[in-house]
């Protein structure tokens, strides 16, 4: 197994939105904001090559969205998803199956691409099987008031249309071994119902892939959730058990949302579970 981080594309995001109730005195220490208040925000994928296998774990905002629509993200870098793929010497056509965390359109807009020839949509990864689950996919296909706006359509219902779309099993508990896949799943709900929060074997280390969970290193005290989460109260105790199960396995965190760490792991202190170290992704692998 190999894996590879792939970068495809940077925005901003409003800090206060991504810290909720923590005023901006103390998380622009960690995730300083600019004249507007925005803070910059990666969306950083993972692709896992495992024999004949290419998993693309999330794949960004894509491209097919109107420059309006692109206006309120301020989209800044020279990061495509493309270009990334294409540094490891990939091609989108290579990618056997793209795992989505969940369907939010900064997560899932690059699996759908506009036709070619003007009409209607398509899957970006003509060869991949597409991986959500059904609660999730339920929750998302029938959005609440809240979340509405993050669902889009355009990025969600050509991949049921296309005939490749796939649903991991839910289980029981919180947490799941996939055989489809060859990794565990950590469902949680706080943020949006059933994302999934991938747990990987590599090299006698776990690698977590952690989403919306903890989007950056800045997150990690426990307080700091943010305004999107769903359900923040829930949110705080999925968090808590998380964070101590990957003090206590030494997990290596995958920051999808943070543009200045890639990596990075976790002590207990006095003050309760912080930040221990940031790492380059080649430090570990």
């Amino acid at each position: 197994m190999r894996l590879y981080p792939i970068e495809t594309g940077n925005f901003k995001l409003d800090g206060g939105a991504m810290f909720g109730v923590v005023p901006k005195s103390l998380w622009s220490r960690t995730n300083p904001a600019d004249s507007n208040n925005m803070i910059d925000i990666a969306a950083r994928s993972l692709l896992i090559e495992d024999g004949d296998r290419l998993i693309l774990i999330d794949t960004g905002m894509g491209n097919k969205q109107s420059d309006k629509f692109f206006s309120y993200y301020y989209l800044w870098g020279d990061h495509t998803l493309d270009g990334s793929l294409a540094k490891h010497g990939f091609h989108r056509d290579d990618i056997t199956d793209v795992f989505m965390t969940h369907l939010h359109f900064d997560h899932c807009g690059g699996s759908v691409e506009r036709h070619p020839n003007g009409e209607g949509y398509r899957p970006a990864f003509k060869n991949a099987r597409f991986w959500t689950n059904k609660d999730h996919w339920e929750w998302a296909v029938n959005p609440n008031a809240r979340e509405k706006a993050s669902f889009l359509s355009e990025n969600i219902l050509p991949l049921q249309e296309s005939g490749q779309l796939h649903f991991t099993d839910t289980p029981r508990g919180d947490f799941a071994e996939t055989s489809e896949l060859g990794f565990g799943i950590l469902f949680v709900d706080g943020h949006t119902d059933k994302q999934m929060i991938p747990h990987i074997n590599y090299k006698g280390k776990t690698i977590v892939f952690t989403a919306d969970l903890l989007p950056t290193a800045g997150h990690i005290p426990l307080p700091y959730v943010m305004g999107y989460d769903t359900r923040p109260l829930l949110t705080l105790d999925e968090k808590a058990r998380f964070l101590k199960n990957a003090v206590d396995k030494e997990f290596f965190l995958f920051l999808e949302h943070d543009a200045h760490n890639e990596i990075c792991t976790l002590k207990e202190t006095e003050k309760g579970i912080r930040l221990d170290k940031t790492l380059k992704f080649e430090d570990i692998i």
